[in-house]
């Protein structure tokens, strides 16, 4: 970019940018609606931190904003090589958005394997900042690179900035008493503050965080602070960073209350919380740790204040094992975990169904088979949740859409589980888990009353007039059997995965019983009271809905969104609940002559679908461990109108 070169006459006169007036000398303001920035380099130079704090300030400024972090299976892949590249990806504007963006304006490459790995996703025109002191001949040689990137002329479409951000960093940091290497450690933070210039992001969070951070090492925080200053002070002075850019706060976009940008493990953690409280039960986790669900164990691990106890396990099964039998006790029992470890807690699972106890299971998927892809995202979990059990064992499953969703969606599973004794599968990803958006914090009064009534005594009496606890008698509207916490006087009882007799609960191998208690518990799910599919089809004529579940709801809403602004009409419809589905599914299938259901699977929720309505519903499938796109969605779902 280049600034405009004015005569001194035309500096005696006030600038006018946009409806601002700016200083004469001073650079120029542009106004945006909306920025995607891309922060990508080695899995060890702190482009997630970096991302973060750029994201936290720009949550307290007020944006919308919507984030991808993309990182590396590996703790500490190969440096300067492709795979190990990490990225974090940003969208924030003035108004209402649902995706981190198709393609970023701004891409900070650090190194020449963070330019390979990202160029091809950016536009032409679009800035690309980067890091020249990384740009080596053996580092270019590593990923590829023949010739220089920043000489050949391959990036002239491009407006590039190449800074010495290695160089500039140690050189704002030679009064420390740092070497080199720990010097160079700051270049993230230098990078930080030139974008948060170039944004007009707010400082003082960054630097309370640096501070915080780095408590018990003040020579270090005192570093980062000077980087973080020295890249802000380096886009005010620099020719080369003429014009800085203002994307004001999207005040009209959001209901009146209190916001925090929050991720989606973040949320389901708070949900659990608030679940565990509004029941009034001490909430336990059972977990084993694993990419992408560890952070929940983490989070929930800090708040025994809201009696919470969190028990890190040998294995998988340990893990469910330790919450079931939590259930039994009367807490609000949770496991989290991701695909491959539902595949190892599906006994368990199953033995919940059987002693029909509320269970909340976790699975924050990710891509698979086996351990797959730790760090990319999936939604191939659906069918496992569904039918991966021996046995007749149906269990509740409850999907998040958004980050913020997951603390309703928690919620939800928790309603559920109480209400009807019965484990629930919740179903988040590793694009949820990880990414963030502005969550209002719910007042408490707004939040549902899940207390539950334990039994208290005898409920059954036999034929001679003798008063007995029978574990296994049901509510006759919900089906679930009492509650009876061990060492509750006259409420001992058989538990075990050994078939039961109806209600007195004893072992039985009756087959005329067995076929009932089957039947029962499928009448169970099959009656859990779950809102209808609303549908969102404002010209009430569309001919097309496109249905989804799950983390796809931003990329199909943005979608559908350009679809109907070039004229287009198109219904949408989004499924929390997988199972039961809502009653009204069917008749809303039948409104339409075309039903198009993206996934990241191959076609999951498509096949159940089809088999229950007979709908013949055209899947759309991605499964490359990447979010959809909206413009890739569009073009799609495009040619299922006019095909």
């Amino acid at each position: 970019m280049t600034s405009k070169v004015s005569s001194p006459t035309e500096q005696a006169d006030e600038a006018v940018v946009g409806e601002q007036r700016k200083p004469p000398g001073t650079k120029d303001v542009r106004r945006l609606d909306r920025v995607i920035i891309r922060f990508a380099g080695d899995s060890g130079d702190g482009m997630q931190l970096t991302g973060d704090r750029f994201t936290s300030e720009t949550a307290s400024f007020g944006n919308d904003l919507s984030t991808l972090p993309n990182f590396p299976a590996e703790i500490r892949a190969p440096a300067g090589t492709l795979p190990g590249v990490s990225s974090f990806q940003l969208h924030f504007a003035d108004h209402d958005i649902l995706t981190p963006g198709d393609a970023p304006n701004v891409l900070v490459a650090m190194n020449p394997a963070a330019l390979k790995a990202n160029i091809a996703d950016v536009p032409r025109g679009a800035e690309i900042i980067v890091n020249t002191d990384e740009f080596t001949k053996r580092a270019m040689q590593k990923v590829g690179y023949t010739t220089s990137p920043l000489e050949d002329g391959s990036l002239d479409g491009y407006n590039v900035h190449p800074v010495p951000l290695t160089t500039m960093t140690v050189e704002a940091l030679k009064d420390f008493e740092l070497s080199r290497k720990e010097a160079e450690r700051s270049k993230n933070m230098f990078a930080l503050g030139l974008l948060s210039w170039m944004y007009h992001r707010p400082t003082e969070g960054t630097e309370k965080f640096l501070k915080t951070k780095f408590a018990k090492k003040p020579d270090i925080a005192a570093a980062n602070l000077a980087a973080f200053r020295a890249g802000w002070n380096f886009g005010e002075t620099t020719e080369d960073f003429a014009v800085s850019y203002e994307v004001a706060p999207a005040s009209k976009t959001f209901p009146t209350g209190t916001y925090r940008n929050i991720s989606g493990n973040l949320a389901l953690s708070y949900g659990l919380v608030a679940a565990s409280r509004q029941a009034d039960l001490p909430l336990y986790l059972g977990s084993y740790p694993i990419t992408p669900a560890s952070d929940i164990l983490h989070e929930l691990s800090k708040h025994k204040n809201f009696g919470v106890r969190t028990f890190q396990a040998e294995d998988e099964i340990a893990g469910i094992g330790a919450a079931l039998g939590a259930a039994f006790g009367g807490s609000l029992a949770v496991t989290t975990t991701s695909g491959p470890g539902v595949a190892l807690k599906s006994e368990t699972i199953g033995l919940a169904v059987s002693l029909e106890l509320p269970l909340l299971v976790i699975d924050i998927q990710r891509g698979g088979p086996s351990t797959g892809l730790p760090t990319k995202t999936e939604q191939a979990d659906l069918l496992q949740a569904m039918y991966g059990r021996n046995g007749e064992a149906p269990v509740p499953i409850v999907a998040p859409r958004t980050p913020a969703d997951c603390f309703d969606a928690a919620m939800e599973a928790a309603r559920i589980a109480l209400t009807y004794r019965t484990p629930v599968l919740l179903l988040s990803d590793g694009y949820l888990a990880n990414g963030s958006e502005p969550w209002r914090i719910p007042e408490v009064d707004e939040l549902p009353d899940l207390r539950v009534q334990f039994a208290q005594g005898p409920n059954h009496t036999l034929d001679d007039g003798t008063e007995v606890f029978w574990p296994y008698k049901r509510d006759p509207q919900t089906l679930a059997r009492p509650w009876a916490v061990p060492g509750t006087p006259g409420l001992e009882h058989r538990i075990g995965g050994i078939e039961k007799q109806d209600g007195s609960g004893n072992i039985s191998y009756d087959p005329a019983n067995h076929d009932f208690m089957v039947r029962t518990r499928q009448a169970k799910i099959d009656g859990i009271d779950v809102p209808d599919l609303d549908v969102d089809d404002p010209s009430g004529s569309a001919d097309t809905l496109v249905l989804g579940w799950g983390s796809t709801y931003g990329p199909i809403t943005a979608a559908v969104r350009r679809l109907r602004n070039a004229g287009d009409r198109i219904a949408q419809a989004h499924l929390r609940h997988l199972n039961p589905f809502p009653r009204n599914l069917g008749a809303v299938l039948g409104r339409y002559d075309k039903v198009v259901i993206p996934e990241m699977n191959l076609g999951q929720l498509a096949t159940l679908v089809r088999a229950r309505y007979l709908v013949d519903a055209h899947s759309y499938n991605q499964v490359n461990g990447m979010p959809f796109k909206a413009e890739q969605l569009a073009t799609a779902l495009k040619e299922a109108i006019d095909g």
